[in-house]
């Protein structure tokens, strides 16, 4: 179901320059959305990375028991 959302002239003119040839306004903010959801993850997954990195030294090894 489809529904009618006011936006400026300006931000319709900006959203379509993101858009490819036949691709609706849908489908322009469906893969901005999506785009937007996989850096969150990325930002995500890097945030943990660091922080195992700086607990690393914390950790004892199977070996050393």
């Amino acid at each position: 179901m489809a529904t009618t959302i006011q936006i400026d002239v300006k931000t319709r003119e900006k959203l379509k320059r993101f858009g490819h040839k036949g691709e609706s306004y849908d489908d322009i903010i469906e893969r901005l959305m999506d785009y937007c959801e996989e850096l969150n993850m990325e930002e995500l997954i890097e945030a943990r990375w660091k922080r195992l990195q700086n607990e690393k030294s914390e950790y004892i090894s199977l070996e050393d028991l």
